[in-house]
């Protein structure tokens, strides 16, 4: 009777805290698909309209705001996922003096919040004239001690047979890599690329801070900048940016959500 009654609580809680969770997003999928009259007035028979989502694309420049967020997305994954492997892979395969020591150096970084050295960062950009750029932007993330550590130890699971039978083959070190850790270790190359794809995505501080003009503004900026208005918020509109600034990470969490939790259970990505 007790299991019973826990199990009835624990979905009764689970249903609650759903609610409390989805309530914001069905809000703003209620005002997108309505006039403004609408967005405080719940009319089950209010007519639905797709205007707000043309208004809000022709008000601010959202297809180059998409544009600037996936080049920003893809040079960021690509330095990751290249100076991420050659990092792991000389800590595994190599040994060398203050390895441990250099390790436990990267692993600091984890600890260190990047909002802490956003004025360095930005001095810096300053000085080699970098701001207001997407490589600006992009630069302090072009490596990550999260993908370094994630690699490194899923290469220390790879057998040392499979090495030492490649090099018996004649396989030198950069083949040993592409053709054995790599991989073996895709499923975790996957569950990183998601996870740098989101933060990347939905990133607001660092570009607004480094952005100025709207032709490098990556869409979290642009949303931000489209949503403050002098004259009053409209929030049919505001939402329906929303919309369309989530849409890609909804739709792909949709369409994915099974290898989405299976690569994260494999990678060990809690």
């Amino acid at each position: 009777m007790s299991r019973s009654l826990n199990r009835i609580l624990f979905a009764t809680l689970a249903a609650v805290l759903a609610a409390i969770w989805g309530l914001p997003f069905m809000y703003s999928v209620w005002t997108a698909f309505h006039a403004e009259q609408y967005s405080a007035n719940f009319q089950l028979d209010a007519p639905l309209t797709l205007a707000n989502f043309v208004r809000a694309w022709q008000a601010a420049p959202f297809s180059v705001y998409f544009i600037n967020t996936v080049i920003l997305i893809t040079t960021v994954l690509i330095a990751n996922l290249i100076l991420c492997t050659l990092v792991a892979y000389a800590f595994v395969r190599y040994r060398f003096r203050w390895a441990g020591f250099l390790f436990a150096l990267i692993m600091v970084q984890l600890l260190i919040s990047p909002e802490i050295l956003i004025v360095e960062n930005y001095l810096t950009l300053a000085t080699i004239g970098l701001t207001d750029t997407i490589i600006g932007i992009a630069l302090p993330y072009l490596t990550s001690a999260f993908g370094i550590f994630l690699l490194r130890q899923t290469f220390m699971t790879v057998p040392r047979s499979l090495d030492e039978a490649a090099q018996i083959e004649g396989a030198g070190a950069w083949r040993v890599l592409w053709d054995i850790y790599v991989p073996l270790a895709r499923p975790v190359y996957l569950a990183y690329a998601l996870v740098s794809i989101s933060f990347h995505w939905n990133n607001f501080l660092w570009p607004l801070i480094v952005t100025n003009s709207p032709e490098v503004r990556p869409v979290t900026v642009g949303l931000s900048v489209f949503a403050t208005v002098d004259s009053g918020v409209e929030w049919s509109l505001v939402n329906a940016a929303t919309l369309m600034t989530t849409a890609p990470l909804i739709i792909a969490f949709i369409f994915f959500q099974r290898q989405f939790v299976a690569n994260f259970m494999r990678a060990g990505i809690k």
